[in-house]
This record gives C-alpha cells, sequence and structure tokens, in this order.
C-alpha cells in the first residue's frame, strides 16, 4: 500500500533541492585524510561528513567528481582540508564551491602548525559551516526534482529473481512521475547491449549505449579479469551473461534517454545509464576497486538516494547521499537483518510479491526523501572511495532530449 509523504528540500542559490544538509570535510591529498578524519571525528555531528580525493598528482575525472559531489544539493558546507604540496587543484575546487553560493573554508596543514593545531582549527571552521548551512531554507520538493541511483553488490542467484526486478518496478514509477533515475555499471550489462539499445528513444543513443558496453568488453579483456567475484560463483550464478541478465533487471522497462559518464548531471527526468568504464587505453586497473567507488559516482551524478541491491549481503552506505541497501536472498536477510532496509527475498518464499516490493521501495525512497533514516545512516555508515580514471566528454548522441531542447 502506497503511503502519502510530503517533501521538502533544502533550496541552493542554483535552484536544486536536497534531501539533506550535510557539511563536507573533504581531504585533498592522502597526507591530509588523517587530519581530516580527525575533524569529522571529534565534531561529534552526523551531518558533518568526509570525503576526499587520496592521489598526489592531478587528475581531472578526479576534479570533476570532487567539484559535483561539493556542490551537490544535499551539501550545505565544505571545509577542504590541504596539506600545502599536493598537485590537486584547490584554488579551482574553491572558486567552484563558492560559486555555488555555499560557505568554505579551506585549511593548508603546512601553514597551520600541524596536526593539533589544524584539527583544532577545522573544528571551528566545522562550527561556522554548520551554523550558515542551518539558515538555508526548506520548501516544496516535488519526486520530479529527485535523482535516484542504483547498484547491486555481492549478488547472487536471488539478484536477478527479487531484489533487482523490485527495484526495476519502482525505477519505472519514479521514472513516470518524472525523477531522473540512473542505472550503472557497463561492465556489469555484457550479453545485455541489443536489447538495451532496442529501449533508447533514438537510434543515435542506441548505438552509443552498444559501444559503451563494447568498451567494458575490450577494457576487461586487456585486464585479464570480468565483473564477476568468486562471491558471485558461491551464490549460483554462472556466467558473466548471467550476472548481466540480474544486473540489467534493476533498470526497469521504461525508455532509456540518455547516457552520462560520471560527474555529469541528468539534464531531466527519466532513465538514464551511467558509463563508469574509462576512455582510451586500459591504465587504471579495475575500473571500480568496490561497491562504494560506484556509489560515489552516482552521487556525482546527483543522486539524492542509491538504492543498494545484494544476495550475498552488503553492510555499507555512503557521504553525502543516503543508501537504501535491499536484500535479495531471504537466508542473508535473516543473517544481516540489522543492515537492511527491505527484505526483497520474501518473494523466494512466497511471502509477497515483486509489485508488492516494489511499491515497498518507492514509499521508503519518499520516506527518506522526506527526512526518514536508512539503517545506513542510523548506523553511522559513511563510506567515500575517489580513484584515478580518465572520460571523454559525452557527445550530443547521448543526450537527445538536451539537443532537442
Amino acid at each position: 500500500m502506497t503511503m502519502s509523504h510530503t517533501l521538502r528540500g533544502y533550496l541552493r542559490a542554483d535552484g536544486r533541492k536536497g534531501i539533506r544538509n550535510v557539511v563536507a570535510v573533504a581531504y585533498l591529498v592522502e597526507c591530509a585524510h588523517h587530519v581530516a578524519r580527525a575533524i569529522v571525528t571529534k565534531s561529534d555531528d552526523t551531518e558533518v561528513h568526509l570525503i576526499g580525493f587520496p592521489g598526489c598528482y592531478p587528475n581531472a575525472y578526479a576534479l570533476k567528481v570532487m567539484q559535483a559531489i561539493t556542490t551537490h544539493p544535499n551539501v550545505g558546507g565544505v571545509l577542504l582540508v590541504s596539506l600545502g604540496c599536493e598537485s590537486f587543484n584547490r584554488e579551482q575546487l574553491r572558486a567552484t564551491i563558492e560559486a555555488s553560493g555555499r560557505p568554505v573554508e579551506t585549511l593548508v596543514i603546512q601553514e597551520n602548525g600541524g596536526t593539533a593545531t589544524t584539527i583544532a582549527k577545522g573544528l571551528q571552521a566545522v562550527a561556522r559551516l554548520r551554523a550558515v548551512a542551518s539558515q538555508a531554507p526548506l520548501t516544496p520538493m516535488a519526486v520530479s526534482e529527485l535523482v535516484i541511483g542504483t547498484i547491486c553488490g555481492g549478488s547472487d542467484g536471488t539478484s536477478g529473481i527479487t531484489a533487482n526486478p523490485a527495484v526495476g518496478r519502482a525505477f519505472d514509477r519514479l521514472g513516470a512521475e518524472g525523477a531522473a533515475c540512473v542505472f550503472e555499471e557497463t561492465g556489469e550489462l555484457v550479453g545485455c547491449e541489443t536489447i538495451m539499445a532496442s529501449r533508447a528513444i533514438t537510434p543515435e543513443l542506441g548505438l552509443e549505449l552498444e559501444k559503451s558496453v563494447q568498451k567494458a568488453e575490450a577494457y576487461y579483456t586487456v585486464m585479464g579479469y570480468g565483473s564477476f567475484a568468486p562471491g558471485n560463483a558461491e551464490g549460483g550464478l554462472t556466467t558473466q551473461e548471467e550476472k548481466s541478465m540480474g544486473a540489467y533487471s534493476k533498470s526497469g522497462s521504461a525508455p532509456i534517454v540518455g547516457i552520462l559518464k560520471p560527474g555529469d548531471l541528468p539534464p531531466s527526468g527519466g532513465l538514464y545509464l551511467l558509463d563508469v568504464v574509462p576512455d582510451g587505453e586500459a591504465r587504471f586497473g579495475f575500473p571500480n576497486i568496490s561497491d562504494n567507488a560506484e556509489i560515489v559516482e552516482l552521487i556525482a551524478c546527483g543522486a539524492h538516494i542509491t538504492l543498494f541491491t545484494t544476495g550475498r549481503g552488503s553492510v555499507v552506505g555512503s557521504a553525502i547521499s543516503p543508501v537504501i541497501k535491499i536484500c535479495a536472498n531471504p537466508e542473508t536477510y535473516r543473517k544481516l537483518s540489522g543492515d537492511m532496509d527491505v527484505d526483497a527475498g520474501r518473494v523466494m518464499e512466497g511471502r509477497g510479491t515483486l509489485d508488492e516490493v516494489g511499491s515497498e521501495i518507492y514509499d521508503l525512497v519518499l520516506a527518506v526523501a522526506g527526512g526518514e533514516r536508512t539503517v545506513s545512516e542510523a548506523l553511522g555508515h559513511q563510506e567515500f572511495i575517489l580513484t584515478y580514471k580518465a572520460f571523454d566528454p559525452i557527445g550530443p548522441a547521448c543526450l537527445p532530449l538536451r539537443r532537442a531542447s
């Protein structure tokens, strides 16, 4: 049964609305990680989150993602923590945040007396940023203003039977109401490219969808492995294609209106594929070192909430945007119920239908968007991972609705 939810968002200067009002403490090199983490820990505030990039040499992808994350509508203020000699372009990042209308402060450890004094100054800065962020006006928010992402992790033989198609049903409903829905991981769609292309709203977009999966397959071939883990096989999956079909079912049945790359924002509502495999030659290793790296990329595309399906089990959440965990396997749910939001595995035992679980997911999305905390939020999960990648800009064929407007 669908419940009624009143959505209210934090209005940002660019007109977007956030469902959370986080102050992000961002380290700009691994050498500043400890200081930034200590500031977050000592602040003892669930609305102060740690994010960052560990690399010392610059990377255009990392800068784009950090710019997108620090100006995400769920973010109300930012503290940048720099060692001082890293190559990350902190001036450009700060200028981007300032241009978005958000308060931002920068601490350079080499100029502030080291660890202890920078932590002390960081706590004072966070207090100032929280005070400003708390003044963000709350305003009514429509479902059509939401961006919802989805990812599967720790998949097994039940994932494509219960949780994933239930998410697809929720996606169909959210998209029909104007929300932007984003599914991803082209490396886990190998074998689905033709049927996926048939859902594209233009032939040109269909071709781009096929090319994105072919690129992923070529990348994995060079690296010598696919997106198929031992746990997938232990959970009953037999081939990459079988895993792909289960992952693909998260996308639902709506037409696909575009392709995004990390840091690109959907220009309108509808269903989008997020291409997460780097462009060019394979030189960065595994395209995503963990599920949390993909969640970060979904958030960089504006996702207010991520729907995370799992058969084997997962306990993670995320910084910045809430994660709703949907368990596909009833046995896993019984073991890890304290980390799950939705028991989709009940479909396997005749305790519910896919339509009922899809409606539950839809209702929970609106509840979380209305302020209800997810299980991972309540447990304090705020995972964040950002590594090196490289992407070419998307072409006009990837966003036909933008081209038409």
